[in-house]
């Protein structure tokens, strides 16, 4: 999930602000951070979200990969191929977009 403080950091990494109840209108600027407009904010909002939401499959993939441990154990002993078989399975069932 994206935030608003994520929005105002990726258009201004210094920003020092608090936002109450992730509401764009609950914005305080402080320590004299020039304030970013609400509609900026929004966009980049939107923006970041996408892009989340795209790597959606990632992280899907990722609780259902077995552990390194475990991928190398596969590897030792059915092999390279082997391995493929079983890592092809998840990616099977979360391809990317």
């Amino acid at each position: 999930m994206v935030t608003v403080i994520d929005a105002i950091r990726a258009i201004n990494p210094t920003a020092e602000v608090s936002v109450s109840a992730e509401d764009v209108n609950q914005i305080v600027w402080e320590n004299g951070t020039v304030p970013i407009p609400k509609a900026d904010i929004e966009t980049k909002l939107a923006e970041l979200q996408t892009a989340y939401d795209a790597e959606q499959y990632a992280r899907d993939r990722e609780k259902e990969y077995p552990t390194w441990q475990d991928q190398l154990d596969d590897i030792y002993h059915n092999g390279v191929d082997g391995w493929k078989a079983t890592i092809k399975v998840t990616k099977d069932k979360y391809p990317k977009p």
